[in-house]
């Protein structure tokens, strides 16, 4: 008898060093299925989102805020969640501002379905958005082409050494405001595939995560290629604010934290339909 060849599925995520964390058992072959096999694409979170919007690929990472757009062919998975517990996307300025000085400046923002920038209208519905490459945001700061920028990845540990100036930590906001954590992004699989490959998908990425956990050097070596030139000890650091005990599973709490931003979000006309966020486990 012939065994049938694993279905390929199509794993799209970021480039970042946690996303390079928590899918390193996968990417490495250390996790494996008989059912299913990985191939993996690395593009960066706005472009997953708009590609998501066509249901390009069978897993792929997207900003929660994203999920309304999706939510007709992805369902999230209970594993491969970045949450703000407390801390977040940072809003950075090259002069002291406050919070309030925010009102109707220019923000350079690394994209509008990004959870930062719904974070950010939520917070100030009144700038005007200036859509910049992630990578590109501290410069544009730095020429003073925006008033601020809207920082998502690694330059949230470094933007003071570089000059800069905190103007509003996201992540804590909402967690003063709500005592939740900020949703930021998650994995999602095709709602078409069958349903014993979405709960294999899900037992493997629950199993990458807690081989990296348990293999915190090897798996943090691996991540450091793709931490774009940052010292170890800040990306060690960088990777255990974003992959923590919600990545491996979100558990009841993320669920009620994305549920509450996304129902604020179509509320204040941010996002266009109201949408019941689901996971599969």
């Amino acid at each position: 008898m012939t065994l049938a060849a694993p279905r390929e599925i199509v794993s799209a995520h970021s480039p970042d060093s946690d996303d390079a964390f928590m899918f390193y058992g996968l990417a490495t072959k250390k996790v494996r299925s008989p059912k299913v096999s990985f191939r993996h694409v690395l593009e960066d979170i706005e472009t997953l989102n708009r590609k998501a919007v066509e249901g390009q690929y069978d897993l792929t990472a997207i900003s929660y805020h994203a999920y309304p757009y999706v939510a007709d062919k992805y369902v999230l998975m209970a594993s491969g969640s970045s949450i703000g517990d407390g801390y977040g996307p940072l809003i950075i300025s090259s002069r002291p501002m406050e919070p309030d000085d925010l009102k109707g400046k220019r923000i350079a923002i690394p994209g509008k379905l990004t959870t930062a920038y719904l974070a950010s209208k939520l917070y100030q519905p009144d700038f005007e958005a200036v859509v910049t490459p992630f990578d590109k945001i501290t410069d544009a700061v730095r020429e003073r082409s925006v008033d601020a920028g809207l920082i998502i990845h690694e330059a949230q540990l470094t933007f003071d050494r570089e000059g800069f100036h905190r103007v509003l930590d996201l992540g804590r906001w909402f967690k003063n405001t709500f005592s939740l954590p900020l949703p930021l992004g998650g994995n999602a699989l095709l709602r078409s595939l069958d349903p014993e490959i979405q709960s294999e998908c899900c037992r493997l990425m629950r199993e990458s995560i807690q081989y990296a956990l348990d293999n915190h050097s090897e798996a943090l070596q691996y991540a450091l290629q793709f931490a774009r030139d940052m010292e170890p000890r800040l990306a060690e650091k960088f990777v255990g604010m974003y992959v923590n005990n919600y990545t491996l599973d979100a558990g009841d709490i993320v669920p009620k934290a994305a549920q509450k931003l996304l129902d604020m979000g179509f509320e204040a006309g941010l996002i266009p339909n109201r949408v019941t966020v689901e996971f599969v486990r």
